[in-house]
């Protein structure tokens, strides 16, 4: 019953911020409220969850039994993880908006609730054609979003994004259609009678690439990307937040929920060819970073890097791939959050994202430039910190499959000590500037967003047992390790 309360909170007070009129002061409050509520119902499934790790059903209804729909929703190790990150990094993400311009607020907040309902469901549905369907619904708050509250050039930019994004959702959707027809026995949509479903090698193939084309569109890699940079930059800061933060785990999620155990002979023959795009997409994205003038292109840069590696270490199958891929997510889903806020209060005091424009500011703010400081090294991966422990598996498990991918995928780690570090050296230090002269220190809001990233950074940096104990039966599970 606690994993409906996931769905059903955010939907209600969706719904209820929908029907209001505009109030400012009331709707932000109410939306911090729900996203609260539900991370709270997300503390007591992760309890309940550590009693019994196996992975086991939470929620079942039989509304849509007729349609051969069974709306069921379940969690293992994989699904916890990303109800974790999804429920923690909401709150955070509402409430790192409360000092914005935003107007009509109950329209905003209410599509950001909208959202966090989808991408539990699509966390958390154990039926695949439930799956496409919140899959499709998560695309349309965001959307929304982006167009009425984004910035220039907006609509071409995001009406981009959906067009990619559908394209690569009707392919999922034959692909899946196709698989329902060859589920043994009475036909479902449910995950585990599509694992049962046997393929000829030219079948997989083919639906191999419909999944992997929707899945790589939403992470992104190299070359299904160039939706990404624009977008993150065009949309409202809380927009980034939530297209960086979570939404791009679905389709790594994606990956391996479904391509890793239903197409291993396509695996077999193209997975070295897609681990190449994505190493090729670290190099790229790590390059063109460094040549970035502006704060948030940066940022978005960095994280079409990471996620490259993600996806790299996912689709070599490997044990420790795949533990890493799980640990990265939560790592890089906070830490990215954390930049996109660090960013967004520099541009609230100087009204620019410009690097040169900035300079100084540690002498004028040190607190703020401590914790930008913290998450900075998170992201580099630093020892200690969160994303460490996620990149040195992930490497790890590249190096066991690959040797000169594995030296090639290391570059992520110096290219971004490098555009990282150099961007922060500019901003932070150096002569004091024309926009950087008044900057004053973090507000009490400020610092309430920041902390609980900083303790995530050092948690699992320092401890990353709880994590890696969550992920390591859904790792047996997905390569089917007795």
């Amino acid at each position: 019953m606690l994993i409906g309360l996931l769905i059903s909170l955010p939907l209600i007070f969706s719904l209820l911020l929908f029907a209001m009129k505009d109030q400012p002061v009331l709707s932000k409050k109410i939306a911090l409220a729900a996203s609260l509520l539900t991370f709270a119902v997300g503390i007591l499934i992760l309890i309940k969850y550590l009693s019994n790790p196996v992975g086991y059903l939470l929620f079942r209804s039989d509304i849509f039994h007729s349609l051969g729909i069974e709306f069921t929703l379940g969690l293992d190790g994989l699904s916890m993880l990303l109800v974790l990150l999804t429920t923690f990094l909401f709150p955070i993400i509402i409430y790192s908006g409360f000092g914005s311009g935003v107007v009509r607020r109950n329209s905003f907040y209410a599509l950001i609730l909208l959202m966090e309902m989808a991408l539990i469901g699509v966390f958390t549905t154990t039926d695949i054609l439930l799956f496409y369907i919140f899959w499709e619904l998560a695309l349309i708050p965001i959307f929304f979003v982006s167009i009425l509250w984004g910035g220039q050039n907006a609509r071409g930019i995001t009406f981009k994004f959906f067009m990619y994004t559908l394209v690569g959702g009707l392919l999922m959707l034959v692909a899946i259609v196709f698989l329902y027809v060859q589920t043994p026995g009475e036909h479902s949509f449910a995950f585990a009678d599509f694992y049962k479903v046997v393929l000829d090698p030219a079948a997989q193939k083919w639906l191999f690439l419909a999944f992997f084309a929707a899945f790589a569109i939403k992470m992104p890699i190299f070359p299904f990307h160039t939706w990404q940079p624009d977008l993150y930059f065009t949309a409202p800061t809380q927009g980034t937040m939530l297209l960086a933060g979570i939404m791009l785990k679905m389709g790594v999620y994606g990956v391996l929920r479904f391509v890793l155990p239903l197409f291993p002979a396509a695996l077999n023959e193209y997975a070295f060819y897609a681990i190449v795009l994505s190493v090729t997409g670290i190099v790229y994205a790590s390059v063109i970073a460094i040549r970035q003038k502006e704060l948030k292109r940066l940022i978005a840069y960095s994280s079409l890097a990471h996620v490259g590696l993600i996806a790299a270490g996912v689709l070599s199958r490997t044990v420790n791939g795949l533990e890493g891929s799980m640990i990265q997510m939560i790592s890089h889903g906070v830490n990215i959050v954390g930049l996109f806020f660090c960013y967004e209060i520099i541009v609230r005091r100087t009204k620019t994202g410009e690097i040169a424009s900035l300079g100084g500011i540690a002498s004028k703010a040190p607190i703020f430039a401590a914790f930008f400081m913290i998450i900075l090294l998170g992201s580099i991966s630093l020892p200690l910190t969160n994303s460490f422990i996620g990149e040195f598996l992930l490497l790890l498990g590249v190096f066991e499959y690959n040797v000169y991918l594995a030296a090639v995928a290391g570059l992520t780690i110096i290219l971004g000590a490098v555009y990282m570090l150099w961007m922060y050296q500019r901003t932070m230090y150096g002569e004091v500037k024309e926009a950087t002269a008044g900057f004053t220190d973090l507000s009490r809001q400020e610092m309430v967003v920041l902390v609980p990233i900083v303790v995530i950074i050092l948690w699992i940096g320092i401890y990353p047992h709880m994590f890696i104990g969550i992920a390591e039966p859904a790792v047996k599970s997905i390569l089917m390790i007795p």
